[in-house]
Order: structure tokens, then sequence, then C-alpha cells
């Protein structure tokens, strides 16, 4: 308990510092909220007094205590430009980004620890030399471009899936899935790839431990001799599965752009173009609170791995 207690205290100046840059970055960026809301047509005293409506004539440090209490009290503001609170602009585009994120992630865990152990128990045949081809070019190939030759190939050509889109799992499974086959397996790519490789390194190096040798030696068979490695293996491979979200946020926003998904990677785009201060800070900070809090579960995970891990 002790373990666990330390690691969440410690979380707690990385989120303070990450606030603290998030407000920064996004109040000292070029561009005026006020002016763009105004319009061409609008005079110096308009954008002033809209300004000042706005709250955006108050000091940086006045406008960041604001902001933190709202925060505290659960409050993540309102949009600037739709009058909409942001936690009800969150919540409209949080399915479709969750459900990709989710599908994407595991379809990558699923596939790439079977093909890495695969990859390190036949080190230096083909079968290994065709799994790591197949991993550099996964991780090589922008994902835009593999996306629109997605579209093209199944979508137009074929005709298989939908072309871009997204369908409540509420008005269905398969209307759902089929929304999602296309742009998941597009970003599950380059994190098949990621851990594919992490997979087959991390396995590999454990099988040539001594133990492993003697499990052989023993006559266990070869699922139980790889799984015994799989398991002692294991830190590094969920260590680069908390990495690869970190970049999932990144690839989520692609995805959503190229498949034209309605997601929160779309409202951080149109809030960005906009300047809504409102809805950037808050999606920032949740995103960077989600991460922080899956590497704690990660952390904390490495007790059930190796126990004798205990600070």
């Amino acid at each position: 308990m002790t373990y666990v207690l330390r690691r969440v205290a410690a979380t707690l100046p990385v989120m303070a510092v990450v606030a603290i840059l998030v407000f920064l970055l996004i109040h000292l960026s070029s561009g005026d909220p006020a002016a763009l809301i105004a319009g061409d047509t609008a005079t110096a005293e308009d954008i002033a007094r809209l300004r000042g409506v706005l709250g955006l004539d108050q000091p940086l440090w006045n406008q960041f205590l604001r902001w933190i209490g709202r925060l505290a009290g659960g409050d993540l503001g309102t949009s600037i430009f739709t009058g909409v609170p942001v936690a009800s602009l969150l919540a409209q585009r949080l399915e479709p980004t969750l459900s990709i994120a989710l599908l994407t992630m595991t379809l990558a865990v699923l596939v790439s620890v079977p093909l890495g152990v695969l990859a390190a128990h036949k080190a230096g045949s083909w079968v290994d030399r065709l799994v790591m081809i197949f991993a550099v070019l996964a991780f090589s190939t922008p994902v835009f471009l593999v996306g629109y030759l997605f579209i093209y190939g199944f979508a137009i050509r074929l005709g298989w899936l939908p072309v871009q889109g997204y369908v409540s799992l509420a008005k269905g499974f398969w209307p759902w899935l089929s929304h999602l086959i296309l742009p998941c397996v597009n970003l599950s790519l380059v994190y098949i790839a990621l851990l594919t490789r992490m997979t087959r390194a991390t396995v590999l190096d454990v099988l040539h431990e001594d133990y492993i040798r003697t499990a052989r030696a023993k006559g266990l068979g070869v699922v139980a001799v790889l799984g015994h490695a799989l398991r002692n293996a294991a830190i590094p491979i969920v260590t680069t599965i908390g990495v690869g979200i970190a970049f999932l946020i990144g690839g989520v926003v692609v995805s959503e752009t190229v498949f034209a998904i309605p997601g929160v990677g779309r409202l951080v785009i149109d809030s960005v173009q906009r300047h809504d201060y409102p809805v950037i800070q808050s999606v920032l900070l949740l995103s960077a609170g989600m991460y922080v809090l899956i590497n704690l579960l990660i952390d904390l995970s490495y007790r059930l791995f190796d126990p004798r891990i205990r600070a």
C-alpha cells in the first residue's frame, strides 16, 4: 500500500506542471479569439469590449487562477465560439475517440505479442526476417498515406467497408464496427510494428538465460517455455505499451481527419483554428491526465510480473 500511495503522490506535481505549461502555451500563442469572433469589420473598440466580456483582458495569473478554480469545482469552462459547456462538447465526441483508441490498442497487442514471440522463437529464420520486414515497413510508412490507400482499396474499389464517418454502437454492432475497421487497422500498424520489435528483442534475451535452458532440459514443451519467457519479459513490453499510448493521442487525430470521424481529435483541430482556449486547455489537460494515469497503472502492474519490486 505504501508503494501505491507513493506512486499516486508522485503524479500530483506532474499534473500541476502540465496544467501550468498547457495554460501558458495556449495563452502565449499568436492569435486573438476576440478578433476572430468579432470578424473583419469589427473596430478596435469592439474587439477590446469583447475581450473584456471573455475575460481575456485580465492578467495571465488571474486567468490561470480562475481556470484552476473552475477545474477544482469540476467545471471545464465554456466554449468561446459555441457557448456550449466544454464537458458537453467532449461528451458528444468521446465515444468515437475511445472506440478507436481501445480497438487500436487491443488489436495491436493481440497481433504484436504473438508475432514477436514467434520471431524470437524462430530467430534467424525466414519467419523472423519476414516479421521484421513487416515491422520496419509498418513503422516507416506514414499513417495518413496508408489510410488513403485503405480507403481507395477497401472502400472505393472493393466497396467492402464505409469510406468515412462514424456510427454509434447504440445503432448496432456491425455498423459501429464496420466504420472502425479501416481507421483502427490503419492506426494499429505502427503500434504492431513497435510492440513486435520490442517483444522479439526482450523474449530473445530471456530465451538465452540459464533458467530457460534448465526448463528445456527438464522436458518442458515449446509453448510452456515461451510462456515462461514471455512472463519474464513482460515489464519492457508493458512499458512499451504505455509509451505507445502517448503516440496514440496524436495518431487518433490523424485517423479522425483522414476518415472524417467526429471525435475529440477533430474537435481539437477545429478549436485550434478558432483559438478556442477553454476547449484546447481542457482537452490537452485531460489527455495528459489520462496518459499519467495509464503510466501510473503500468508502474503498479510491474509488481504483478516481478514481486521483488517494492519501491
